[in-house]
């Protein structure tokens, strides 16, 4: 059976949708079967991030209604185990039924390794559809005092929740910022309550992967792809060191 992880955050501008596929991607390149879900009902980009903006995709809600089968979610151009469900623009997150939606999920366990749920950031609807099915949570923040503040509130809501597998991503930041800021990783997790996944640094390839219509780890191989490799690593258990761009 395949593992259900939702990628958060507490605020906008954190680059939870880049970190959400760089690391779906460096899961296919590994060769696992894996399904990304964008679950921003409304405000979708997660094709964006795939590279996969030219490729016609179903909607999650298209599957849950039963128009649509599973099987038929896109596939990647460039990594045909990596399959994408886009987010519907019908509806409001509100309005998503949460038992067809866990039927889906619970049928997508049965074809893939591991399923991305990319949410909306803050903590309404749609980010409480996502973790609610989720195994596990990656909540992605920014180094800056209101990413870390709303990453500890949506901590406390996943709590609340009952979710207890949930991980820190410290996306975009530089050693010029940290030393800015005067942050260590260290503060960083005290100040979120959570013990830390990964750190991405900033990295100017993930806006030209993006704007050259391919997958960041097309882009380039170093920076926050390497991150975001390592990160994927983690995710199935191996023990791989965290490099920290803020020492």
């Amino acid at each position: 059976m395949g593992e259900l992880i939702a990628v958060l955050s507490g605020k906008g501008g954190t680059g939870k949708t880049s970190v959400c596929a760089g690391v779906a991607v460096a899961l296919a390149q590994m060769g696992h079967k894996v399904l990304c879900v964008d679950c921003d009902v409304g405000l979708r980009n997660l094709d964006i991030a795939l590279g996969m903006s030219d490729v016609g995709a179903i909607s999650f809600l298209d599957v849950c209604r039963g128009e649509y089968s599973l099987s038929m979610a896109a596939e990647h151009p460039l990594y045909p185990n990596l399959q994408f469900l886009t987010a519907p623009l019908d509806c409001c997150a509100e309005a998503v039924d949460g038992l067809a939606f866990a039927r889906m999920l619970d049928g997508a366990r049965k074809h893939f390794s591991y399923v991305l749920l990319d949410a909306p950031a803050g903590i309404d609807a749609g980010f409480r559809l996502a973790a609610r099915a989720a195994d596990r949570v990656i909540l992605v923040t920014g180094a800056d005092p209101a990413s870390i503040r709303d990453a500890r509130q949506a901590a406390d809501a996943l709590e609340q929740l009952g979710k207890k597998r949930v991980r820190l991503v410290v996306n975009r930041i530089s050693k010029k910022m940290a030393s800015a800021l005067k942050l260590t990783v260290d503060d960083i997790m005290d100040q979120a309550g959570l013990p830390l996944l990964g750190i991405v640094p900033e990295d100017g390839n993930v806006v030209l992967a993006a704007a050259f219509g391919k997958p960041l780890l097309k882009q380039t191989k170093k920076g926050a792809a390497a991150a975001c490799k390592r990160i994927a690593k983690r995710l199935q258990g191996l023990c791989v060191p965290v490099t920290d761009v803020i020492k």
